[in-house]
């Protein structure tokens, strides 16, 4: 039996999958880490008593997740990878799956230090210290680490029964975010190559498609969905719903390539930024009735509150 969890970290992705036998995973894989705080400071305060908002590495704790096989990180924006540390704190690691390794023994960015930098780059530099000082503090919880080259599709053979295609953004995305993440641990701080590469940073993202028993998933990541508009994709079971149903995640001739059975929006309620937007959440229902949110999203007559720690889907 195939297990997924899309699991409510407030804003952000984490998505744990396990194929079971009986009670025990004979596999399991992160993907995402989701963000370091539960509230951002810049969305509402959580008020309602029922809020069910969890940190991946406390849920992986609280349902006796010990190790993962893999760990995979499909980009490093705050809300995929702010929740890495209590993540490896709770759990060891087989193989980290990535686009990019920082350097050994990489200092501290130090992104709010008197670097004379704009807020954008800032952000980027946070972001990405978020992801590298976890790494040096519980690098030993890690077996192995693979940075992918994001020039071809990369299929894995998980288990027996699962099997997974990693796709990526235009190649020549990768070597350019080694060469802006690389100068800034080298103390390098070019403003306008952060600024100009953190707006690439949703488009750089790694998307997945699982593949079990006849039954597909696609794990959209934050690509928008223009990325998908020129390839050829067959329809799945289950769609994560790239970039928080943002404006730009979806399109008519996206679902109609796919067209999920069930539509999964991992997002925080309550955000300022239309995320998810009333026009994809109408849109994802012309394919699906079946539209679930992972927070406690309330849309007056379009989206009904459901509080729950993670949307939970069992495949046999």
């Amino acid at each position: 039996m195939l297990v997924l969890d899309f699991i409510n970290v407030g804003n952000g992705d984490s998505i744990l999958v396990r194929e079971m036998e009986g009670d025990r995973p004979c596999f399991s894989m992160l993907v995402d880490c989701g963000h370091d705080s539960l509230v951002r400071d810049d969305h509402p305060p959580v008020e309602a008593a029922r809020s069910s908002r969890i940190y991946a590495g406390d849920f992986l704790q609280k349902h006796g997740v010990e190790h993962l096989d893999i760990l995979l990180i499909t980009h490093f924006h705050r809300d995929h990878i702010g929740g890495l540390a209590r993540v490896l704190q709770a759990v060891t690691v087989g193989e980290l799956v990535t686009t990019y390794i920082p350097p050994a023994g990489a200092a501290p960015l130090d992104p709010d230090g008197d670097n004379g930098l704009p807020k954008a780059a800032r952000n980027v530099l946070r972001c990405l210290d978020f992801y590298a000082q976890p790494l040096e503090a519980y690098g030993g919880r890690i077996g192995h680490r693979t940075e992918l080259a994001g020039d071809r599709m990369e299929r894995r053979q998980l288990t027996e029964a699962l099997s997974m295609d990693i796709l990526f953004g235009e190649p020549a995305l990768y070597p350019r975010q080694k060469a802006v993440y690389d100068a800034a641990f080298r103390g390098e701080r070019n403003g306008y190559d952060l600024i100009h590469w953190g707006k690439s940073m949703n488009v750089s993202s790694l998307r997945q498609r699982l593949y079990y028993h006849g039954k597909e998933i696609v794990l959209g990541g934050d690509a928008y969905a223009h990325m998908w508009e020129t390839e050829t994709a067959t329809p799945c079971d289950i769609l994560k719903v790239p970039h928080h149903a943002s404006l730009s995640s979806t399109t008519r001739k996206f679902l109609a390539m796919l067209r999920p059975k069930t539509a999964v929006v991992c997002v925080a309620a309550g955000r300022p930024d239309e995320r998810p937007h009333p026009y994809i959440i109408s849109l994802l229902r012309e394919f699906t009735e079946d539209v679930r949110f992972t927070d406690a999203v309330d849309i007056p007559g379009l989206v009904e509150p459901v509080f729950r720690e993670s949307i939970h889907i069992e495949l046999p």
